[in-house]
């Protein structure tokens, strides 16, 4: 079976970014805003280096963002030392409807019955919302483990063949695999075991 594709969102739902600073930043991306240079001070969610990691070995990555490409360009490089993410996709691939930039997943080329998304706007995935594994929006919280928690959720889903069977309509999709995959081991489990 192909690897599906998952469409990840960098903003709130990877990294949280601020032109303030922020004493413990785990980066600083200078980005030209009218011909000024300004420090953008980056702050990884945590677990986001084991999801990272574990999804690319998984799925198809792409990051789709909203953001323009100077500041998030320079973020995943950061970000993504592993090569995880295949293509990157930043706001001008976006549709903007209704006072939000929509991001339509016709645009990958791909089958929507094998592309997930995780993002924390529902504004995000309005076109396909039966695609989407909301995340919560993170800012700071150090404690949060959100990312860590999906790891075995999106194990499983790897191997459904049509992801609406657990996504569509589900409200609490770490409930919704069905129980053949619940029951079957996912590869290489336990092997990014965090304390």
């Amino acid at each position: 079976m192909h690897k599906k594709c998952m469409v990840i969102d960098l903003d709130e739902t990877l990294v949280h970014s601020s032109f303030k600073p922020i004493n413990n930043a785990d980066f600083v991306v200078p980005v030209e805003i009218d011909g000024t240079v300004h420090q953008v001070y980056v702050l990884k969610r945590p677990y986001v280096d084991e999801f990272l990691q574990r999804m690319g070995e998984l799925y198809e990555c792409v990051l789709f963002t909203a953001s323009l490409a100077k500041y998030a360009d320079p973020v995943a490089d950061l970000l993504d030392r592993w090569g995880v993410f295949r293509a990157r996709l930043f706001r001008e691939s976006c549709v903007y409807h209704r006072g939000n930039y929509v991001k339509d997943l016709n645009k990958l080329g791909r089958d929507l019955q094998q592309i997930i998304i995780v993002d924390n706007s529902p504004a995000s995935y309005i076109f396909h919302p039966d695609n989407a594994v909301p995340v919560a929006s993170w800012f700071d919280d150090m404690t949060d483990s959100e990312l860590l928690d999906l790891i075995p959720f999106f194990e499983k889903l790897s191997n459904v063949e049509n992801i609406y069977t657990v996504l569509c309509n589900s409200n609490h999709p770490y409930n919704q695999v069905p129980p053949a995959v619940q029951n079957s081991p996912s590869p290489g489990s336990g092997s990014l075991g965090a304390s």
